[in-house]
């Protein structure tokens, strides 16, 4: 099972009885480490269905569970491979009642959430209900409720939110609701207060391996405590070099922690890098060199010395563009490498930048050169309002409590009730302590909804009804297809996206998003898809209401990402996890990478803890740009950007200097390059001249 492996990866794989921490360099092996021990287990006899990998994505999961089912087979299907989340609703799905939840609970998206709020706080503004949306989000996951949070609040303004929290959980608990943190949060509160529970998925879970674990949260790590309990039957897999989101309350006190709460924590380096060239891995070891070592290491590669890294400066953001299609082509034209005629494909090169603003420059020049390309991490599939549409629909079938579902599929498309009559059932639902599907069969309602309007909103409840039966009986591709196509059918979805669009060519791209939905939808049904947002993956077939219960955990259908060939642009977050033989690291200037730092102007001095983490955690994000490339490496600057309408003079980033600008790093001009490259192309034209000539003569 071992075979391939070298021998620290060996020794993560054969380690089976106690904690263990694989400190995972950027491109050493890691998803092969925890495929290779997955398989050791189930062959040192633990059954498959006892063993989870958890990951952060859905992406990252299906990927693992192809590796795995290449390596082991079919007992891969077995075994519980999913993000943190899906293993939360897994967990309240199946143990949620004692948290007073129903099986069927909704999981509401941000915009659901962000409605919520406005109601909550008594505000129409957007801005100030996602600053709400963010700081609730921020104590969900610090593990606290709303009477703790008040409790710590250290102004007016987090006392008042502290207060709007209270009312959006009650606002929950009556929708039969849950936000993306309460996935991980509510596991934890059953976890720690339910000891049937907490033995329950003890006893379930044999190991847990985590994958990209400097990613996790507080909360996210006390869960795991709490699954793994005090034996630590666990394989926490990560790299401190490469924590960036720090932003979203990932922590590396969790890193810090281990060794304290697992005394005999068994802790495994991996140093040997299968991606990159000797000379980008020395320049990514000198970036991180200054952050300070939770569990020292250093990356060597066997791969060859390769292309030296090239920094290139640029007058503005503009040219710096020229200058990035000037290296494209230089690379694909083949004068810039030695590899020969391998990785001079589009899909080879990647432009990669702090922030997403800095794209638009690029797309311009790219366009302008003919070069095809995707802006990656783009709108999610499901941020699509039509797919919401159909969305709310699925949600209400699934729990008629869900009145952000019910608002939705009640008003899209029209169907002759107002907001006047809505707001009438809302009044009526509060006082009664009903959802507004429930309050529909009240024998009071009559009292206070005229006789005309009454008869349109129970005509829409008892619909959903017949709906709700019909998809639970509907099973297999085939059928939920014919299903969805005569449902749109019966509520006139098309000709709504074609009144709501003044282009025609708009409203056909939707109505083909609906489709594709729907196909996507029936090839779940039908077992020809995994369940990737839930922690099983048995690919029987399904009716439509078990897979409607699961979308909603999905960020988007990884079907349609397909291996095109075309140039990525892409943030440094969206690129964590990629990689690619050439990449162009753009933008890299004080102010920019590393992001603006409040209390430090460049100079050695003085700062703030809080601007040495952030630093820290700016120049980790260096190292995952550069640790991303396979073959070459170009990192370039401007030296002048624009602010507003004026341009101002900047400064390469401190981290151009700390990879260390000696004789193997090569400044590079582009403009050059193509001097060269069509003087080239000019000889050669010439030679082929002579030697047609020279021919020609011969035969006469």
């Amino acid at each position: 099972m071992s075979s391939g492996l070298n021998l620290a990866q060996q020794e993560a794989v054969n380690y089976l009885h106690g904690p263990c921490l694989v400190l995972a360099g950027a491109g050493s092996g890691k998803t092969r480490v925890i495929t290779h021990k997955i398989g050791r287990l189930i062959q040192a006899g633990m059954a498959p269905k006892r063993i989870a990998a958890i990951t952060f994505t859905n992406k990252a999961a299906a990927e693992m569970r192809e590796r795995a089912k290449g390596l082991i087979g079919r007992d891969a299907k077995h075994v519980v491979v999913c993000t943190f989340h899906a293993l939360g609703v897994r967990m309240m799905r199946e143990d949620g009642a004692v948290l007073g939840l129903k099986p069927a609970f909704s999981i509401l998206d941000s915009d659901d959430v962000t409605k919520i709020l406005k109601d909550a706080g008594g505000s129409s503004d957007t801005a100030t209900a996602r600053i709400w949306q963010w700081t609730i989000s921020k104590w969900k996951n610090m593990g606290l409720n709303a009477a703790q949070a008040e409790a710590i609040a250290t102004d007016d303004n987090e006392r008042i939110t502290a207060q709007i929290m209270a009312r959006y959980e009650e606002r929950l608990t009556a929708y039969q609701s849950v936000d993306f943190d309460d996935l991980i949060g509510m596991p934890l509160k059953l976890l720690r207060e339910h000891d049937a529970v907490r033995e329950k998925w003890q006893n379930t879970l044999g190991h847990v391996l985590v994958d990209e674990y400097q990613d996790t949260n507080a909360t996210q790590y006390e869960v795991l405590k709490a699954l793994v309990g005090t034996e630590g039957h666990f394989t926490a897999v990560g790299d401190d070099d490469q924590s960036i989101y720090g932003w979203r309350g990932a922590t590396l006190d969790n890193l810090r922690k281990l060794p304290i709460d697992y005394p005999k924590l068994k802790v495994i380096k991996l140093e040997q890098n299968y991606r990159s060239t000797s000379a980008i891995l020395r320049a990514a070891n000198n970036v991180i060199g200054p952050n300070p070592k939770l569990f020292p290491k250093t990356l060597f590669s066997e791969l060859g010395e390769g292309e030296p890294v090239r920094v290139v400066d640029a007058d503005n953001e503009a040219h710096e563009a020229e200058r990035a299609v000037a290296r494209i082509v230089s690379l694909r034209a083949g004068t810039a490498v030695t590899q020969g005629d391998q990785h001079k494909e589009f899909r080879d090169f990647a432009i990669l930048y702090r922030a997403n603003h800095m794209a638009r420059v690029f797309e311009q020049a790219l366009r302008k050169a003919q070069i095809p390309y995707k802006v990656s991490g783009g709108q999610s599939f499901f941020d699509r309002a039509e797919i919401k549409d159909l969305c709310g629909w699925f949600r209400l079938w699934t729990n008629n409590d869900d009145d952000p579902a019910f608002l939705r599929a009640v008003t899209t498309p029209k169907r002759g009730i107002g907001h006047t009559t809505l707001a009438a059932l809302g009044t009526f639902a509060s006082q009664y302590k009903l959802s507004l599907f429930g309050a529909l069969f009240s024998s009071s309602l009559p009292s206070v909804i005229p006789k005309r309007t009454l008869e349109g909103l129970l005509e829409f409840g008892r619909y959903i009804n017949d709906l709700e039966y019909k998809a639970r009986h509907t099973v297999g591709a085939e059928a939920a297809r014919a299903f969805m196509a005569e449902w749109l059918k019966e509520i006139g979805y098309e000709q709504h996206l074609y009144d709501g669009e003044d282009s025609e060519s708009a409203a056909a791209t939707r109505w083909t998003n609906v489709l594709e939905f729907c196909d996507w939808m029936a090839a779940r049904c039908g077992g020809e898809i995994d369940d990737t947002s839930g922690a099983t993956v048995e690919s029987e077939r399904k009716n439509l209401l078990e897979v409607a219960q699961t979308i909603s955990l999905l960020s988007t259908i990884s079907e349609r990402e397909k291996d095109q060939n075309v140039v990525t642009l892409s943030t440094l977050h969206a690129s964590k996890g990629l990689e690619w033989p050439h990449v162009l690291l753009i933008g890299v200037n004080e102010g920019t990478l590393p992001f603006k730092l409040d209390d430090d102007d460049g100079r050695q001095q003085k700062v703030s803890d809080d601007t040495l983490q952030r630093l820290q955690e700016e120049r980790r994000l260096m190292y995952v740009g550069i640790t991303r490339a396979q073959r070459t490496l170009a990192v370039s600057w401007t030296k002048r950007r624009k602010k507003g309408r004026e341009m101002i003079a900047t400064q390469p980033s401190r981290f151009i200097a700390e990879m260390g600008l000696d004789k193997t790093t090569i400044k590079e001009d582009p403009r050059e390059k193509l001097k060269a490259l069509r003087a080239e192309f000019a000889r050669k034209v010439q030679d082929n001249a002579a030697a047609a000539a020279a021919a020609a003569a011969a035969d006469r």
